[in-house]
């Protein structure tokens, strides 16, 4: 009958989670952490709890739910969201295909406040090296990022890029970077260019030439994945239609991603509705 893949294990997720793994599908739910929520000690304005109850308490409760009902959980980095015969979900270590994904990662993590980064989107700076790397082919490109997420962009531009350089702004990288990638650690100051990037400058001094810098700060944010696959964003957020569905078939979001109240309540109704519409599109898929 078709699998689901929900990424985010928070409540929009583990609610979609709930209506599709009840529906009879293999859901599969992939997170590799719980998000701001488990950051909150007390919870007393969601319904159903007579006295407060806090964020980790109340993810947990939601994860096991699903267990129970024959959820997949996996603890992993999704890096990218692309297409061949199926949805093709690539996290650090493995690729999974599905029929329907569900985004459910909340809100796209905040930039660094670096001049010029915000000013040369679409002139030098990228979100995409799946999408954009042809423009940049035998050209000496930059990655800003640390994680994993930065090495997943950084070994897609190195086959077509003349070089490829790793920009921490000052933090350590927590993933293991090959000798092919150079990495620089220096704070940054700002990107630098007459009408397209073409430098980076540093706090030290320094600085550095480029033909384009690809942004992969931290793990890869709700929209950075929508728009890997070709999904229309709009203020930073994804845009959905009455049903919960993206301008790419088969792929839903839900949650704090699409924008709205960021309130619990507001997550588990979306996870709930495209959860149920992932059940109809997928019957319906079935019956053609």
């Amino acid at each position: 009958m078709g699998n689901v893949i929900i990424i985010g294990n928070g409540p929009a997720g583990i609610s979609a989670a709930l209506y599709t793994t009840r529906g009879g599908f293999d859901t599969t739910i992939i997170g590799k952490d719980k998000g701001a929520l488990v950051k909150a000690a007390e919870i007393e304005n969601y319904y159903g709890f007579e006295m407060p109850v806090s964020g980790q308490q109340l993810l947990d409760t939601g994860i096991a739910q699903a267990k129970r009902l024959g959820a997949h959980i996996i603890n992993d980095e999704v890096v990218s969201i692309s297409y061949s015969d199926k949805l093709e979900i690539i996290t650090k270590s493995s690729t999974y295909k599905a029929d329907c994904v569900i985004i459910a990662t909340g809100t796209s993590r905040h930039l660094p406040p670096i001049k010029g980064l915000k000013e040369y989107e679409g002139a030098g700076v990228s979100y995409c090296a799946v999408c954009d790397a042809f423009f940049y082919k035998g050209k000496d490109v930059t990655v800003l990022g640390e994680g994993e997420y930065a090495l997943h962009e950084a070994m897609e531009l190195l086959p077509t890029s003349q070089s490829v350089t790793l920009l921490t702004n000052g933090k350590e990288p927590t993933a293991d970077f090959p000798d092919s990638i150079i990495v620089i650690k220096d704070k940054i100051e700002a990107f630098k260019g007459d009408g397209a990037l073409s430098e980076v400058l540093f706090k030290n001094g320094n600085s550095l030439k480029t033909a384009g810098v690809f942004i992969a700060v931290g793990i890869a944010g709700s929209t950075a994945l929508a728009k890997k696959i070709g999904a229309d964003i709009n203020n930073n957020k994804i845009v959905v239609d009455e049903n919960m569905q993206t301008t790419i078939p088969g792929l839903f979001a839900a949650g704090d991603c699409t924008g709205g109240l960021l309130q619990i309540s507001k997550a588990v109704y979306e996870g709930a509705k495209a959860g149920t519409e992932v059940i109809k599109y997928l019957r319906k898929a079935a019956e053609n």
